[in-house]
């Protein structure tokens, strides 16, 4: 007769301290990495605003050509999309969507016409939508 030993195999697997472990360490990094992301991303909406407003003015100088004269600051600047009444000349739409662009941070875009710093003014207050600010608060304008 063979005897048999009972002994017990150790299973496969993480013991509860070292899940533990992993999620500190996982918190930690996320801690450090997480703020630097987010900065870059801020950053990104920046420099979308930029250029969407680069876009933007490039449309208004195209109206300007053809009817001779911004848009009023009441056509503001759906009369890139859509023609204002009593307006000759207007050929558009000048911009490549049927619609004007929100900033990136889901508002509408600031248009003065004339504008305190040239024809007209063209900007959005940032991700806070209060004038000056830093960083991603920062105001992003159109004449600098």
């Amino acid at each position: 007769m063979q005897r048999h030993s009972t002994r017990f195999k150790r299973a496969a697997g993480f013991t509860l301290m070292e899940l533990l472990v992993a999620l500190v360490i996982l918190g930690m990094l996320a801690g450090i990495v997480g703020p630097r992301i987010m900065k870059y991303v801020g950053g990104a909406k920046s420099d979308t605003a930029k250029v969407q407003i680069e876009d933007l003015v490039n449309a208004l100088h195209m109206y300007q050509l053809e009817v001779g004269s911004y848009p009023s600051q009441e056509a503001g600047l759906l009369a890139l999309v859509e023609e204002p009444q009593g307006v000759v000349g207007w050929n558009g739409p000048y911009l490549s969507k049927p619609r004007v662009p929100k900033d990136p941070w889901g508002r509408d875009y600031h248009y003065r016409s004339p504008g305190e710093y040239g024809e007209f003014d063209l900007f959005s207050y940032g991700a806070d939508n209060n004038p000056g600010g830093e960083n991603d608060d920062a105001d992003v304008v159109s004449w600098e």
